[in-house]
């Protein structure tokens, strides 16, 4: 496929354009049908909302606050409300405004502040805050803020009001981008080669949500799902093209035609990329087993962004590559190139010197990680699950000084009232018995409506506060039972405080089966038990970690202001399932590319230190760039103005740094030296059971003059492979490892150099094979050799390794 699609560039790349604009056309004409669904079924909360939906059809929308404040006399005063009653007026009269209730009403009293210094006007609309159209919304901010003058504040609060004031979309995309392209350009040092990881992030991205866009007419997508999806879309289509043209760069520089080049490339890295696709969606997808409607969305969005990221990087990305041809390199390198020829196939400089440095002292390095990473856990053992709200909102915002002004003039509670509903008559007894709760400031009791009785709740503490929380549990589990009637506790709080028990009950399931799964795609590509049980453990603590550092700066406050994100509070309830399943898709990505590159070079040599040392070197560079540019990417998307997108943003930037720079850089291969070849280990009864789903090259095999491979009559090889290996000036090298390999890189044979260098190998039949040799403080040689009917006289010289390099079979 790679490489008919190199040959064919043109035709792919009309097709990629094609499927953007034509997606992108029809979103645009279909317009977009967002929902948030959130449908907590056997919880009070929403028995509560099902009558009150039942009692006020037509206030169901969403209810929106209008807050004014003088700074002399009162809010009663003449004057104030010359100027207030018209806007009120003006409000109520736009389309798409149901009711506004007025203090200046016969029962707009409870509406003053005691002091008389604070007012407000409750606006709803006819739809919820997410169908309300943001044009409605802006003229009601304008026509309300008309009324402002020195000494009159006037601001404006609610869920609809909220949704004006979000940055501009597609900015935190935008500087996500440019993050981007800064570190791509650091990392390849060539324009173009920096547009191509870009390209394939911005088509998959596009694609990917308009696509989404489209679905949200046929089903419930939540309003957060295309924010989520160009999260970690961008981060995912920018690192997997970055992982494919790295290893194409890295042939082209060692002699290769940029065709041969590319399609080795896609075979090797890109089935990679496939299967680290594939273990993200699998992530994504353990976000179904929570049972939470509102999740079902994000998993559509999220899952159909990293597929069609996948897919252009296996197709799009090779036509390409097609038309950039050796431009891919710097002209630097194609200068180099050109004057002294393909470069040695040795990994230097400081990956070559760190990986060096973890074979050598692996106890330490395990231990320093270890002791950092569990520092950072600490906080999360002081996790609180919640919602945060516009007490949450930065200082400048309107919605924040709404808030604001309604906890001065009516306490910390009445931005978060509670709603107990009740069902039949006799009520008398149960506001009494709320009124006689501690923690409970007013009770106010609606008229009823078709049977059902609305008594409102404001306590004395904010809606984040754990007294809350507790007040919530006292009344259904006391004040309720002991009024001898039935009611159901539900608000804005009350539906909080469901959601984030029924996630905290599922997540244990949730976790497990995100581990099961994950476990057991890697014991399937890597053929061993080892290996899975280590990338389970690693993501358990990258998590742990990285949900440490959430807790510290969201519910701690620390390094709040510098990041504006306002004030601290609760995490928000669903964000742990979000976050874990995007940090273990991307984890798992991380230890596919590091550990298949080890594992191919174990397949090669059978030498455990050697393979981790060798993939370490190699990979660490582009995993550690792959991972700068995540962060970057993820940071932008605390510009995106929601702050379930800012806190998910920050937290898996936290996450991806530790996971590559800590994790896979120093943990995972400190700790597969000290495991040594069980690393590999897997029983022979699990074996021959498990499917096979190699993340390296299918294995071949040897073709004969025949099609079949043939043997002696004697039952002995049909060649062999025989020669000296020497070092450069000559002199044989004893005790040197030589290997023949497969295409596929299966071992056939390997045998250890004589006293003069001599070695023989048995080869099954003519055809096409590696031949692999190593030897210590020498470097390596791995080539292809074409064996005939009679035997091959070839001759291997090994390089001297300076100091600083790694040398790799490749």
């Amino acid at each position: 496929m790679a490489r008919w699609c190199y040959r064919h560039r043109l035709v792919v790349l009309l097709l990629w354009v094609g499927a953007l604009f034509g997606l992108g056309f029809s979103a645009s004409t279909a317009g977009t049908n967002y929902a948030n669904v959130f449908s907590l079924p056997d919880t009070d909360s929403k028995s509560a909302y099902d009558l009150m939906e039942k009692a006020f059809p037509d206030t169901s929308g969403d209810t929106d606050t209008v807050v004014w404040k003088v700074d002399d006399g009162s809010v009663r005063d003449q004057a104030v409300q010359d100027r207030i009653r018209p806007v009120l007026d003006d409000i109520a009269k736009m389309p798409g405004v149901g009711a506004v209730t007025s203090p200046y009403g016969d029962r707009g009293a409870a509406q003053v502040s005691k002091d008389g210094t604070i007012a407000y006007a409750q606006v709803t609309f006819v739809k919820r805050a997410n169908e309300v159209p943001k044009e409605l919304v802006q003229d009601v901010v304008d026509t309300a803020q008309r009324a402002e003058r020195t000494g009159l504040q006037v601001e404006l609060g609610g869920q609809a009001i909220q949704r004006v004031q979000e940055p501009p979309q597609g900015l935190s995309e935008t500087v996500g981008i440019v993050a981007a392209a800064v570190v791509l350009f650091l990392a390849f040092g060539s324009f173009f080669a920096m547009t191509l990881p870009i390209a394939i992030a911005v088509f998959g991205v596009g694609t990917g949500l308009f696509a989404t866009q489209l679905l949200s007419h046929t089903t419930d997508v939540p309003d957060i799902a295309p924010l989520l999806a160009s999260l970690i879309g961008l981060g995912v289509g920018i690192d997997y093209a970055l992982f494919i043209v790295t290893r194409h760069r890295r042939g082209i520089l060692r002699g290769l035609d940029p065709e041969e080049s590319a399609v080795t490339a896609l075979n090797t890295s890109g089935r990679a990329v496939l299967f680290a696709g594939g273990t993200v969606c699998i992530a994504l997808a353990g976000m179904l087993v929570t049972q939470l409607r509102f999740l079902d969305g994000v998993v559509i969005g999220t899952s159909l962004t990293v597929v069609l990221s996948v897919l252009a990087a296996t197709t799009l990305l090779p036509a390409l590559l097609g038309f950039l041809g050796p431009r891919v390199l710097s002209r630097r390198q194609r200068r180099r190139l050109a004057a002294q020829g393909p470069e040695p196939e040795s990994a230097s400089g400081l990956a070559a010197r760190w990986s060096t440095a973890v074979e050598k002292r692996p106890r330490r390095t395990a231990a320093l990680a270890l002791v950092f990473m569990a520092v950072l856990a600490i906080p999360v053992l002081s996790l609180r699950l919640g919602a945060t709200d516009q007490g949450n909102d930065d200082a400048s915002t309107t919605t924040r000084k709404a808030y604001d002004l309604l906890a001065e003039g009516f306490g910390p509670g009445f931005n978060g009232p509670l709603q107990v509903v009740t069902e039949g008559g006799g009520t008398d007894p149960l506001v009494k018995g709320l009124q006689d709760t501690p923690g409970v400031a007013q009770v106010a009791a609606l008229p009823p409506a078709r049977g059902v009785t609305v008594i409102q709740v404001v306590p004395t503490t904010s809606p984040q506060s754990v007294e809350t929380d507790r007040l919530i549990d006292r009344l259904r589990d006391d004040v309720i039972p002991a009024a001898g009637v039935e009611a159901h506790v539900g608000g804005v709080t009350a539906v909080s405080k469901d959601f984030s028990t029924v996630t905290g009950d599922r997540l244990p399931l949730f976790i497990a089966t995100i581990i099961g799964l994950g476990f057991l795609l890697l014991l399937v590509a890597f053929r061993s038990l080892v290996v899975p049980l280590t990338a389970a453990l690693m993501n358990l603590i990258a998590a742990a970690a990285s949900f440490g550092v959430l807790v510290a700066i969201f519910q701690w406050g620390w390094g709040l202001e510098l990041l504006g994100l306002g004030r601290e509070g609760p995490i928000n309830a669903f964000l742990p399932v979000i976050m874990l399943s995007l940090l273990f898709g991307l984890s798992m990505d991380y230890q596919v590319f590091l550990v298949s590159r080890m594992h191919e070079e174990w397949v090669h040599t059978r030498d455990n230190a050697r393979a981790v040392r060798v993939g370490l070197a190699e990979t660490s560079r582009v995993i550690n760039s792959a991972a700068l540019i995540m962060v970057c990417v993820f940071m932008a998307f605390v510009l995106s103005g929601d702050s379930g997108a800012a806190v998910a943003g920050v937290g898996l930037a936290a996450a991806v740094a530790l996971d590559a720079f800590i994790l896979r850089t120093a943990l995972v291969p400190a700790a597969m030296h000290l495991l040594g070849d069980s690393n590999w280990w897997l029983p022979g009864w699990l074996e021959k059971r498990l499917p096979h789903l190699a993340v390296e090259p299918k294995e071949e095999a040897a073709p004969s003059a025949g099609g079949t491979a043939e043997t002696r009559a004697d039952g002995g090889p049909a060649s062999a492979v025989h020669g000296f290996v020497r070092t450069a000036e000559g002199e044989p090298v004893r005790g040197a490892s030589v290997t023949l390999l497969s295409s596929g890189g299966r071992q056939l044979d390997r045998v250890a150099s004589l006293a003069d260098g001599s070695y023989i190998l048995s080869v099954p039949a003519p055809g096409t094979y590696l031949l692999a040799a190593t030897a210590p403080s020498y470097g390596s040689r791995a080539r292809h050799v074409v064996v005939g009917e009679g035997p091959l006289v070839y001759d291997v010289e090994l390089p001297e390794v300076a100091e600083g390099e790694v040398d790799a079979v490749n």
